[in-house]
């Protein structure tokens, strides 16, 4: 365990900050990055500046602290847009499509083919094989109505 005593403490510093920057690509949540950059500013800080380890301790816990909260509030001034918000709501996706009645909806409920599955349908009476557009749903039933 000599090494890590003969190891210059800006190495130690920037190896953090890489390993912090990798750990967010892993494990994504827009924290670790912040702090990675305070880990490698401090490293470089080591690097240049003739500072002590608690000096470069403090340096770190300040600019982490400041870094995660600049962070944190560009990150509310400025949403990151999904490329495709529905992506993971089937529900949301399917609103508007267009299904064929292949259990007769009567009382309110019957079933409703879409693409290659049938569904639950609840909406007016119809009979099979008539349109109908999805207008929404309820958990997995799809709540359907006339094609205007």
């Amino acid at each position: 365990m000599d090494w890590i005593n003969d190891l210059a403490p800006h190495w130690i510093w920037l190896a953090l900050g890489v390993f912090l920057a990798a750990a967010e690509i892993a494990v994504p949540g827009t924290f670790l990055i912040w702090m990675a950059g305070a880990a490698i500013i401090t490293g470089i800080a080591a690097w240049l500046l003739p500072i002590g380890l608690f000096v470069q301790i403090m340096l770190f816990a300040a600019l982490a602290i400041a870094a995660v909260f600049l962070g944190r509030r560009y990150l509310r001034d400025n949403p990151i847009e999904a490329f495709d918000p529905k992506m993971n709501d089937r529900g949301a996706r399917i609103m508007g499509e267009t299904v064929v009645v292949v259990t007769a909806i009567q009382g309110g409920t019957g079933r409703v083919r879409l693409g290659d599955s049938e569904w639950l349908a609840k909406g007016a009476d119809a009979a099979p094989g008539t349109r109908l557009r999805v207008a929404g749903h309820d958990g997995v039933v799809l709540i359907v109505e006339p094609i205007a």
